[in-house]
């Protein structure tokens, strides 16, 4: 499967591709970050994320994908928007 990049994402990859953390864990990256920080932090669902990854299960993105509190607060404001919204 092809993901399309956006060109961030490119320069991150060049940039860190022969990072000696990457190449032994034969990653991308020498630390895991981009499920929470870059993808879940904006709203990307979990779903999608696991296809990017190219995880078969969402069980192997949850492992790595950590819930940041603000994004819970921020997912809680919009459900109680609706509710009300809704409402009206």
């Amino acid at each position: 499967m092809k993901v399309p990049l956006l060109p961030q994402a490119v320069q991150l990859i060049s940039k860190y591709k022969n990072h000696p953390a990457a190449v032994a864990n034969e990653t991308l990256f020498s630390v895991i970050t981009f499920a929470t920080t870059v993808t879940l932090s904006n709203g990307i669902p979990i779903e999608s994320v696991s296809k990017m990854l190219g995880h078969t299960s969402i069980r192997t993105t949850q492992i790595y994908a950590k819930v940041a509190e603000h994004k819970l607060s921020e997912d809680m404001q919009n459900l109680k928007l609706k509710i009300a919204s809704s409402q009206r």
